[in-house]
């Protein structure tokens, strides 16, 4: 059986620009997430707020991998990443982004990642 990690990649357009900008905002984002798949962060959430857009960078490092995001408030949007090294149900997204950051449209793509080379059926 090979082993498999799964990868959200998620982008959000439409979303209300000052949210971007407000650390406490994607800090309440990032904990729903969080509480919703059960993760379990190591150490504290690493930000940086870029000082003529507003956008933040924010990572919070999992036991499972990674939870990262990038805000683009002058284009309304976000890019999030989140990266479980076993698979594990998903969050709502959709609906957090629209709750939390106010997002008219969303799109998630569901990436498997496995880990070991899987062997040709005919080898």
């Amino acid at each position: 059986m090979a082993h498999r990690g799964v990868e959200w990649l998620i982008e959000a357009h439409g979303c209300d620009a000052w949210r971007l900008r407000d650390l406490d905002a994607i800090d309440a984002l990032f904990a729903a997430i969080i509480r919703d798949m059960s993760l379990h962060p190591v150490g504290t959430r690493c930000w940086h707020q870029f000082p003529m857009t507003g956008g933040i960078t924010a990572i919070s490092l999992l036991s499972e991998s990674h939870l990262a995001c990038h805000t683009f408030p002058e284009y309304g949007s976000i890019c999030l990443n989140l990266f479980c090294c076993r698979e594990r149900a998903e969050s709502d997204f959709r609906t957090l982004l629209r709750e939390y950051l106010g997002a008219s449209s969303v799109s998630v793509r569901r990436v498997e990642r496995g880990y070991e080379a899987e062997l040709a059926a005919d080898a």
